[in-house]
């Protein structure tokens, strides 16, 4: 998006005339590559530039996107649902990154300094739901917010919950990180005046059906204003808190 706006500052200062901005902005919308179309516009049109899914991808074909990206002007890549060996793999390539394991995450790049200064607040039911809340906090740091974590407060122990509903309460967006049964999306939904985005995990034993008991639960909801992305899915719940925050976070000068 500030590429755009460069170029119509550039139109308005003379430096530009409008047929040659015209025509920068019609500079290829996409790369075709072979093995993939690298789309160049999509933070021109969505605010946020193309994200790499790193499953089923060699690193050799990583590599190449990323290099693409990066000689196109795209300063920060993330790279989801990369594992240990295909990031190692990657260092091979010469592609500098840092790998968050957690995560199964690589940004090239630096995170940016966060825009707004109301912040996301990640809570997990349990330990074992960590690796995709921190999936869900990578993607929201990589779009510019401030992201606060508060892990294992799952309802089996709800005075864990309890001891932070300050903090829960001040947040812009809630994203609620569940498998068993996945109540703690209800739960923090009756504490909360924003949005909370519930991800079901496939934590759990056999009648949990590898997290389609919490999809279920959460779609069922009693507590008003939660919405629900699909198992596992923490880069689609930290990118739609991002896109939240954004527009009701105030700018970052204003202090936190």
């Amino acid at each position: 998006m500030n590429d755009v706006k460069n170029i119509l500052n550039a139109v308005k200062n003379g430096a530009l005339t409008v047929d040659e901005a015209l025509l920068k902005l019609r500079e290829k919308p996409f790369e075709d590559i072979g093995f993939a179309k690298i789309d160049l516009h999509r933070k021109i049109r969505t605010g946020a530039a193309e994200v790499i899914f790193g499953a089923g991808k060699t690193p050799e074909q990583i590599a190449g996107i990323v290099d693409i990206m990066l000689k196109n002007g795209q300063d920060v890549i993330l790279i989801t649902r990369l594992s240990k060996n295909s990031a190692d793999e990657l260092k091979k390539l010469n592609v500098d990154f840092d790998y968050y394991p957690e995560a199964r995450a690589a940004v090239v790049g630096k995170f940016p300094e966060p825009e707004h200064s109301g912040y996301i607040l990640i809570a997990t039911g349990g330990t074992s739901d960590i690796p995709v809340a921190e999936e869900a906090a990578v993607t929201a740091q990589v779009l510019g917010n401030h992201v606060k974590k508060l892990y294992d407060v799952g309802v089996a122990g709800l005075h864990r919950v309890l001891t932070h509903v300050d903090e829960i309460m001040r947040a812009n967006v809630v994203i609620a990180v569940a498998g068993m049964e996945g109540a703690l999306a209800s739960v923090l939904g009756g504490l909360v005046e924003c949005p909370v985005i519930a991800v079901p995990t496939s934590i759990g034993y056999g009648a949990s059906f590898g997290g389609v008991s919490a999809l279920l639960a959460m779609l069922n909801s009693c507590a008003s204003g939660v919405s629900v992305v699909n198992i596992d899915n923490g880069f689609g719940a930290g990118y739609l808190a991002g896109m939240i925050n954004k527009r009701f976070g105030a700018p970052a000068s204003e202090g936190d």
